[in-house]
C-alpha cells in the first residue's frame, strides 16, 4: 500500500483542486501519481507545468513516450513502467516499439540515439565521456534535442522517484517486469572508456 497518502479529488481544495480539475478535463481521470504529488501542490504544479512545456518542444510525443519508457526501466519504477506503456499504446506505439524502448533501443536510428543519450545521462549523471558525446554528435542530434532529452529525463526521473518513494498503487494495466531480461541488463551496464576530463566534475 501507499506509504504517502493519495489525496482524494473530492476532498481537494485550493490549488490542488484546481490542478485536479485540469487533469480530469485533459485525462478523463486523476491518476494516483497526481494524487500523491498533490500532497505538495507546488510539486504537482511544477510537474504538470514542465510536462506541458516539453510537449511544445522539438521532440515529438512518441519520442517523449519512448524516453519515458526507457527512464522508468532504468530507474526500476513499476508504476511508471505500466503507466507509460499504457500512454505509449494510446499514442499508437506498437508492443514491439514499447518493448524496444524499455530495452533502451528503437528501430529508428535517431530515436535509438536519443534513448541511448537518456541512458547515459542517468547512469553517468550527465558526465558523458568525450567518446560518448562524440556518438551523440555523430547521430546529428541538435543542441535543442540534447537539452530536451535531458529535461525529459529529469521530468520522468521525478515521477519515478516519487512513485518509488511513495509505493504508489498502480492504477493502469500492469506490465510484466523486464528485470530478468538480459538485454536490459546489458544495456544498463556502463561501458564507457575512462576519460580524464571526467575527473574535472
Amino acid at each position: 500500500m501507499n506509504r504517502i497518502a493519495q489525496l482524494d479529488p473530492a476532498d481537494a481544495v485550493g490549488k490542488a483542486k484546481e490542478l485536479f480539475d485540469l487533469a480530469q478535463i485533459k485525462l478523463g481521470c486523476v491518476p494516483n501519481l497526481l494524487r500523491v504529488l498533490a500532497n505538495a501542490p507546488v510539486a504537482l504544479d511544477g510537474f504538470l507545468s514542465l510536462n506541458a512545456a516539453l510537449a511544445q518542444g522539438v521532440l515529438g510525443e512518441k519520442i517523449r513516450a519512448q524516453i519515458a519508457l526507457a527512464v522508468a526501466e532504468i530507474n526500476d519504477c513499476a508504476y511508471c513502467q505500466s503507466a507509460n506503456a499504457f500512454a505509449a499504446s494510446a499514442l499508437g506505439l506498437t508492443e514491439a516499439d514499447i518493448k524496444d524502448a524499455r530495452n533502451i533501443t528503437a528501430q529508428d536510428e535517431r530515436t535509438a540515439a536519443i534513448l541511448n543519450l537518456a541512458r547515459h545521462i542517468i547512469v553517468e549523471r550527465g558526465r558523458l565521456s568525450e567518446s560518448e558525446f562524440a556518438l551523440v554528435r555523430s547521430a546529428k542530434l541538435t543542441d535543442a534535442e540534447i537539452m530536451e532529452t535531458a529535461a525529459n529525463v529529469a521530468l520522468n526521473t521525478l515521477t519515478n522517484y516519487v512513485n518509488n518513494l511513495a509505493r504508489t498503487l498502480v492504477d493502469f494495466p500492469v506490465v510484466a517486469s523486464m528485470a530478468d531480461d538480459l538485454t536490459v541488463v546489458h544495456q544498463l551496464k556502463v561501458t564507457s572508456e575512462d576519460d580524464p576530463e571526467d575527473d574535472a566534475y
